[in-house]
């Protein structure tokens, strides 16, 4: 077995989308190589109605998939094709783009106000591009969770790990998308297929991504403690960390656990053509698109969305 090492770490960076929406961009609309078949992927986290509840208005997209895991709050959701629903506290949406649909998202906190989930978007290779757009809704009691001997708990959202599956099916780019809490202190190492780019993502606590073999760290932290000097090498809160090559993944949590996303799928390899919530292969096929948003003809007849 051999234990992946980090290939880089990063901050995810404050922005501003839909309709005023304030969230943390964690990757996206740049160089993807890295975490292809993944495209972007954003952190809505706030306490403060005000810098969400305008949401996500309508909005176009083709050739993708938006994965939305939802931690406090909700998430009403509609689109052109007839679709309606909420997604609530600790369930997922898993909608394959495909043709095409116009979709709005529109968040509403919990009775404190909070909402926090997070947004992935996935690539869809060039022969799934224009398949029929479905929904995959899943709510919190129906993804399976596990708890280790050690305390640490999982949940999968889809994928295989430790003798489960998840819920979400017939993605193209057989991902694994995890939920994972480490107790405090304690090193874990977690399977992750080889032929897969993998990234994790920390949104809460702290902890270290790395071996005896592979120190080096970006969050270095010297405290006194009595008399003895203590270095902290962890990783904390809306930190990404890439991974290079493996089939495992090790990780230590810091004093107060560490909660993060697990994520990797098999890379596509194909070219990115680019604009907003629309990914093609190639300029035409995004010229294309942009003529049928702007004639009438981007929802292709049949298309149900089931």
């Amino acid at each position: 077995m051999s234990i992946r090492a980090v290939k880089s770490e990063s901050h995810a960076q404050p922005t501003m989308e839909g309709a005023g929406v304030h969230l943390h961009r964690v990757f996206g609309f740049g160089d993807t190589s890295e975490t292809d078949p993944f495209l972007m992927m954003d952190d809505f986290r706030n306490d403060d109605p005000a810098k969400y509840q305008a949401g996500f208005p309508w909005h176009p997209h083709r050739g993708i998939e938006t994965i939305t895991y939802v931690l406090a709050g909700e998430v009403e959701h509609g689109d052109s094709l007839g679709n309606h629903g909420v997604l609530g506290a600790g369930s997922v949406q898993w909608m394959t783009a495909g043709s095409g649909i116009m979709h709005q998202e529109m968040p509403r906190g919990n009775a404190a106000g909070q909402m926090h989930g997070f947004q992935l978007w996935a690539n869809l290779p060039s022969a799934h591009k224009m398949t029929t757009p479905r929904y995959q809704d899943i709510s919190g009691g129906d993804i399976p969770e596990i708890t280790d001997d050690d305390g640490t708990k999982v949940k999968i959202i889809t994928g295989d790990f430790w003798g489960k599956r998840g819920p979400v099916d017939g993605i193209a780019a057989d991902p694994l998308y995890l939920d994972i809490s480490v107790p405090p202190n304690t090193t874990k190492r977690l399977p992750v297929d080889t032929h897969s780019n993998a990234f994790a993502y920390i949104f809460a606590g702290a902890g270290r991504f790395r071996d005896a073999s592979n120190p080096v760290g970006v969050l270095v932290e010297k405290e006194f403690a009595g008399e003895e000097l203590t270095v902290r090498d962890m990783s904390g809160n809306r930190t990404l960390v890439k991974f290079d090559s493996g089939d495992e993944i090790s990780v230590t949590a810091g004093p107060e656990g560490i909660r993060f996303l697990l994520v990797a799928g098999k890379p596509i390899k194909e070219p990115v053509a680019w604009h907003g919530p629309i990914v093609m292969n190639t300029k035409e096929e995004l010229r294309q698109a942009i003529h049928d948003l702007n004639n009438g003809t981007f929802i292709r007849e049949g298309a149900t969305g089931i």
